[in-house]
């Protein structure tokens, strides 16, 4: 009975959903967008979403208590909020930012810094370890990422989709002026994207190139949930299609229903396999509100612990804001959300008054290796200038790094200009130690009422 409930509601979910997104087309679209929405009608028919897991399975699963979040303070002047979420390997303190370790490792920087920067939780990716040394190398040598990193507190992992769908060259992309629209979350060439080694997409998973050997490789909803097993994360995410920002609405919404049936089978999978691990939704649909809303609604009605903010957010901080400004109210607020890829200063700083718990990006220790600092006083910096080739003063007075408290600037400029792998060590340990401190005052700031 309770399963038939369950059913039901998440049927006229989603019946209610797609009538929501095909009625608010604008009426300059005419004709063309009627006949697009019949046309995906009829295909959506055809390819029946599939059903999540029992609402019993649910309330088995709901009883364990290795994963909950909880509030402790809502603000009064914004929909910040102050909270922790409680995983097996220890509390993360929200809003709190997740640095970004993306072959299971921070670049140039030991992972005891994140404890010392006051960093609760660290991110993975999938795709690089399943690369390299490979899932079951992980999982069945090494007992898991955190044996073999060594590591004690909470660890989340993506599906892998992200960096793969990124192999892909953008239809509209040409090779020598970059003929792409420029998104929030870059997609800029790299060294693994010099051809398009994203094979091919349907209903099963994701064909693809390795971009080390060459090798054909494959990516299921149900291969991402088990290699992720495997490694043995605190959080997982199911695997999700990640179109381009320049997408056509029709084109849109047919991946955003692809990504729902995916994560349907991703959920199912690891609900079949619990292992102490939660696992979190993600939410799609570009900037396109009616899509966005429909995917709210619709993962909000199945058994993940959280919901993830991801997609394309859009050209830049502002259209970010302006889509979160519209979501965050329709996301529930008994459990935790995160926004994917992002965590630039001026964008945490708004993204948490309208309510994200948790950020995560390499933007900083990215840009650290790239001669920019950031402090508290001053802003950012860039340590490379010749202004700090004689400066013995240190990068910021209010931080308490290794390079902050023993070393200068004219130091760590040298460094630099010799090629010498501690200016990434120093430089990229300052820049977590200060998002730690800033994600600090943040929730101070919540708590005093001031934010």
């Amino acid at each position: 009975m309770a399963s038939r409930a369950m059913n039901a509601v998440i049927n006229v979910s989603r019946a209610r959903a797609r009538v929501m997104t095909r009625g608010k087309r604008t009426e300059g679209n005419g004709a063309r967008a009627r006949a697009r929405g019949r046309a995906f009608v009829a295909s959506s028919n055809a390819r029946e979403l599939e059903r999540p897991p029992s609402a019993e399975t649910f309330a088995t699963y709901e009883k364990k208590s290795f994963f909950t979040y909880e509030c402790e303070y809502e603000s009064k002047k914004s929909r910040a909020r102050v909270g922790v979420i409680r995983t097996p390997h220890g509390d993360v303190r929200t809003p709190g930012y997740v640095a970004v370790g993306t072959n299971a490792a921070l670049k140039a920087v030991k992972g005891e810094v994140l404890s010392e920067a006051g960093i609760d939780m660290m991110f993975a990716n999938t795709y690089h370890v399943l690369l390299q040394p490979g899932a079951d190398v992980v999982g069945d040598a090494f007992g898991g990422l955190h044996r073999m990193m060594g590591r004690r507190g909470a660890l989340i992992t993506d599906s892998g989709g992200f960096q793969v769908f990124s192999l892909g060259m953008d239809e509209n992309e040409d090779n020598n002026k970059g003929g792409a629209v420029k998104e929030l979350k870059s997609r800029n060439k790299t060294k693994h994207k010099q051809e398009n080694l994203l094979l091919r997409v349907d209903e099963a998973g994701v064909l693809f190139k390795s971009y080390r050997d060459g090798a054909t490789m494959s990516l299921t909803p149900e291969s991402s949930v088990e290699a992720q097993k495997k490694l043995g994360a605190d959080i997982i995410i199911p695997l999700d299609e990640l179109p381009p920002y320049n997408i056509s609405d029709e084109k849109l919404e047919e991946s955003v229903y692809r990504s729902h049936r995916w994560m349907a089978r991703s959920l199912r999978t690891h609900l079949a396999d619990v292992r102490q691990q939660a696992m979190y939704g993600v939410v799609h649909g570009g900037v396109n509100r009616d899509l966005r809303k429909l995917s709210v609604e619709y993962l909000s009605s199945l058994p993940f612990d959280g919901l993830a903010i991801g997609g394309s957010l859009g050209r830049d901080s502002d259209e970010l804001i302006d889509l979160l400004s519209f979501l965050m109210p329709l996301v529930p607020r008994d459990k935790p959300n995160h926004l994917l890829g992002i965590a630039d200063i001026g964008s945490v700083e708004r993204a948490v008054t309208l309510g994200v718990d948790t950020f995560d990006s390499c933007y900083p220790t990215q840009v650290a290796r790239h001669g920019t600092l950031f402090t508290h006083s001053r802003g950012k910096i860039n340590f490379r200038r010749a202004e700090f080739r004689t400066s013995t003063a240190p990068a910021c007075y209010e931080c308490a790094c290794t390079l902050c408290t023993k070393h200068s600037l004219g130091y760590l400029n040298h460094l630099d200009k010799a090629n010498e792998p501690l200016a990434w060590t120093l430089a990229s340990e300052h820049n977590l130690h200060f998002m730690g401190t800033k994600m600090a005052k943040i929730r101070q700031g919540i708590l005093d009422g001031e934010i």
